[in-house]
């Protein structure tokens, strides 16, 4: 069935009227008859939850179809109709094989060290296996490989690198070289200079991303991606260590309290920063509208962060916004949500793969 809107697009700002044939989006008039699903508002294309984690879930691990096909309609439910899923450890190829549910760009397992990182969350290895292991991650992904790149060391008490520089750069490097490209979980500070002279693509939180350490990322061409809602729980962590761990408490604290600072100072640094939400691990899925909202609050003018996590945030993970033959996933709001925040929480309509799902 061939259906049609009219409305205002963005990023282009034109009001034109749109049909959707066989999920694909056209400007140019099928025959045949179409039923309307919206005659004004703003069309966006679908949003990017880019750090998320399908399959596991606050509970525990979510190995069923069933239950990853739940947290999936979440985050399609928010408008997030693209994920990139940031290390899981169960098989959820599942949601990709559904054509109701988002768009999925699966990163394979998290790669970490023996007792440096969650237990039983991550493929385990020690550096001399690294770059043997972002061989296999590869192959199991869809063109991103996940490191658990810094965890506190228990001998120190606080957080600490996990991979020496040189075994980071053959493993990023390796990576590069079978066109993937690496995300790296970094809360500190001490880990991002070896990252980024490794050539690390996208920096997962980036809490220590203190203002010297701006200007090598900046040069490096690295994007960000903080999840400040799950970074609202350094607090709770921070609690928790405090008998055993005090000075790795203390460092969470002052991670947390400086984060949105840093990730402003990132962006005004001309740093990509993109909308991810972290959910699986603390936090349930469908939060995308709530990070935005967290990346405002930061500091990051709105209309660039609707840009980041809608267009500029499909272009970077390789997909095309509302262009003619694009895939029809869009979002259509009553009011511009570059002006109008509230308008995220009442949508329209949610249109994926060309059919209406919310």
């Amino acid at each position: 069935m061939t259906l049609h809107l009219r409305g205002v697009f963005l990023p282009d700002e034109t009001e034109r009227d749109a049909w959707l044939v066989d999920g694909r989006l056209t400007f140019d008039r099928p025959s045949g008859a179409a039923d309307t699903i919206a005659t004004g508002g703003w069309v966006v294309p679908g949003f990017v939850d880019a750090h998320c984690h399908v399959g596991l879930s606050p509970m525990g691990h979510e190995p069923d179809p069933v239950g990853q096909a739940r947290q999936a309609r979440l985050d399609r439910d928010a408008g997030a109709l693209l994920l990139r899923d940031a290390g899981s450890p169960v098989d959820n190829r599942s949601v990709q094989a559904r054509e109701d549910l988002p768009r999925l760009i699966r990163a394979g397992r998290h790669i970490a060290r023996p007792k440096r990182y969650i237990r039983d969350l991550g493929i385990e290895v020690e550096p001399e296996d690294l770059v043997a292991e972002v061989e296999r991650q590869v192959a199991a992904g869809d063109g991103w490989v996940k490191i658990a790149a810094d965890w506190i060391d228990r001998s120190i008490g606080d957080l600490a690198p996990v991979w020496p520089d040189d075994v980071l750069k053959a493993a990023i490097g390796r990576a590069h070289e079978l066109g993937a490209r690496v995300a790296a979980h970094v809360f500190g500070e001490d880990a991002l200079p070896g990252l980024l002279a490794a050539g690390l693509d996208s920096i997962e939180h980036g809490t220590g991303l203190t203002d010297d350490l701006i200007e090598l990322a900046a040069a490096s061409g690295a994007a960000v991606v903080p999840t400040l809602i799950n970074i609202d729980n350094n607090p709770s962590i921070a609690a928790g260590a405090e008998a055993k761990f005090p000075v790795y408490a203390a460092h969470m604290r002052a991670l947390f309290s400086t984060s949105r600072d840093r990730i402003r100072h990132a962006w005004d640094a001309g740093i990509p920063v993109y909308t991810g939400t972290d959910a699986g691990g603390s936090l349930p899925h469908g939060l995308i509208r709530d990070e935005i909202r967290a990346l405002i609050g930061a500091g990051i003018p709105q209309p660039d962060v609707i840009a980041q996590a809608s267009w500029r945030g499909r272009e970077w993970l390789g997909l095309p916004g509302l262009d003619e033959g694009a895939f029809a996933d869009l979002v259509v709001f009553d009011t511009d949500p570059r002006v109008d925040l509230s308008a995220l929480f009442d949508p329209q309509r949610i249109v994926l793969r060309g059919n209406v799902v919310a």
